[in-house]
């Protein structure tokens, strides 16, 4: 036997309640304050229990009412950037292009090189060739410095990635009259 059948004028609302012993649960509207109302069982035990756990929260049933999970597990490729992946070397092109530029400034170098330094990777030779000459450009002996310090820093515990870097960019550190920070003498410190 069920209580009360809604009508509309009494803005009843019904929730169908699965994996509950009660076939289905009819509760009043929140706007309206009495309490719920649910069907009548033999023992009404499990009734009071129900009607205290939910009684005024509009999200407890409402999680009770959900039959199935609402959210599933994302796609995998909704993990990843819905951008076009850049290569190596569009990398590469793009930093030299930015270190290219005619009319950089010694603040457009700056923030170059501190955005290529927070990259997890060691900047290309060529990268490093076009930033030195930039600041050859600007005659900005110490940001050429400290860009090979950098390169240095960024190689960590690889010992074989800064003497490959200066290796390759020999001929331009001779070219531009750049000294390295060990024939400076400043790595030592």
């Amino acid at each position: 036997r069920r209580a009360s059948i809604p009508t509309q004028s009494s803005l009843w609302c019904a929730v169908a309640v699965a994996n509950l012993s009660f076939p289905c649960v009819w509760f009043r509207c929140p706007s309206v304050p009495s309490p719920f109302e649910f069907p009548l069982q033999s023992s009404s035990l499990p009734c009071n229990m129900f009607r205290a756990a939910v009684r005024y929260t509009a999200v407890g049933i409402r999680s009770l009412a959900r039959t199935q999970p609402q959210h599933t597990a994302p796609l995998a490729s909704r993990l990843y950037s819905h951008g076009k992946q850049e290569t190596d070397e569009e990398f590469d092109a793009r930093w030299v292009t930015y270190f290219n530029k005619p009319d950089i400034d010694a603040w457009e170098l700056r923030k170059g090189m501190n955005t290529l330094v927070g990259y997890d990777l060691v900047p290309e030779p060529k990268i490093l060739d076009a930033a030195l000459r930039a600041c050859r450009r600007l005659n900005d002996l110490a940001s050429a410095i400290r860009i090979l310090e950098a390169v240095k820093d960024k190689a960590g515990p690889h010992k074989d990635i800064y003497p490959y870097v200066i290796q390759e960019l020999q001929p331009t550190l001779k070219e531009l009259g750049i000294s390295t920070p060990e024939e400076l003498g400043i790595d030592k410190a």
